[in-house]
């Protein structure tokens, strides 16, 4: 198989992902799709361009990301937007911690071992995106565009019309969530 089937073959195959996350930042699956699609078609079109200097789905969803945030500006434009839910969970994370700030004992955060070992099996991927689409829309919505997209908080507070300290304390719950449910899923799934 050449190169250009194979690179077709592997973005085939990372569609379903890609349509995942852009209907997590979209919440419209006409548009998700249209985005994935435009995304798709700009990675066809660049094929040649890629120089390799990172994966080739890496390089996919770098363009998936542009896409992305014309459609939530294009959203804005034209009155469709839908902004942030507050969610309010403060007593789940609150049940994490002692009254000092510590971890409870239950509620510590296992050892990963070696993490960047972790990120190279498909099996970790696939717990993180269950993960991912197990959180509520507003965390998975900011903690994608700080974490996956690369946003600055600005930028993130910008794009969604909301105040700095509300995004540090939904990437916060994020996080704990993501920790929590990787652990659950992967981490103690491969002790079984």
């Amino acid at each position: 198989m050449d190169e250009k089937a194979h690179r077709l073959e592997r973005l085939a195959s990372v569609r379903p992902r890609l349509v995942s996350f852009a209907l997590m930042h979209l919440r419209d699956r006409s548009q998700a799709e249209d985005a994935v699609q435009e995304a798709m078609m700009s990675a066809i079109e660049k094929n040649d361009s890629f120089a390799g200097r990172s994966g080739y789905e890496t390089w996919v969803f770098g363009i998936l990301k542009y896409k992305i945030l014309d459609t939530m500006r294009a959203q804005k434009r034209q009155g469709r937007w839908q902004p942030l839910a507050d969610e309010n969970d403060d007593e789940a994370i609150d049940r994490q911690f002692q009254q000092n700030g510590r971890w409870q004992q239950e509620a510590r955060p296992q050892s990963w071992g070696e993490p960047e070992a972790a990120f190279e099996t498909e099996r970790f991927w696939q717990v993180f995106d269950a993960c991912m689409i197990a959180l509520p829309d507003s965390a998975a919505r900011i903690f994608s565009l700080r974490e996956l997209m690369g946003l600055s908080t600005e930028e993130i507070c910008r794009e969604l019309g909301i105040k700095e300290n509300n995004c540090w304390v939904m990437l916060h719950r994020a996080r704990l969530r993501l920790r929590a449910c990787i652990e659950r899923g992967w981490l103690e799934g491969d002790a079984s």
